[in-house]
């Protein structure tokens, strides 16, 4: 009763199995007369992303600050209502016992 259904995909009809190209072998064109040795192979690199520095350590840190701080800020909003409350409640102290 509580279990979706879902819509049965159709099959395709048609498959295309891509060929394989063979790739044309080129020698590159020296580039100079000199005679060069090969070029040094060179480090793998990491992959260059926005976020490739970061790792847990650094993200459970964030997410700590940020929990953190959003709990500051809810108790500077109950501290501030409550005052709130006491100062409505201090004013009509106040008015009643000027009226006596």
């Amino acid at each position: 009763m509580f279990r979706p259904k879902y819509p049965e995909a159709p099959t395709p009809s048609i498959v295309h199995v891509p060929t394989a190209v063979p790739a044309a072998q080129h020698s590159p064109a020296p580039a100079c007369s000199c005679q060069h040795g090969p070029a040094p192979a060179s480090a793998p690199t990491r992959p260059a992303g926005a976020l490739s520095g970061l790792n847990a350590g650094t993200v459970g840190a964030v997410v700590t600050v940020g929990i953190v701080l959003t709990a500051l800020l809810a108790a500077v909003a109950v501290t501030a209502v409550s005052v709130a409350v006491a100062a409505v409640v201090m004013r009509s102290l106040l008015a009643s016992q000027r009226r006596r």
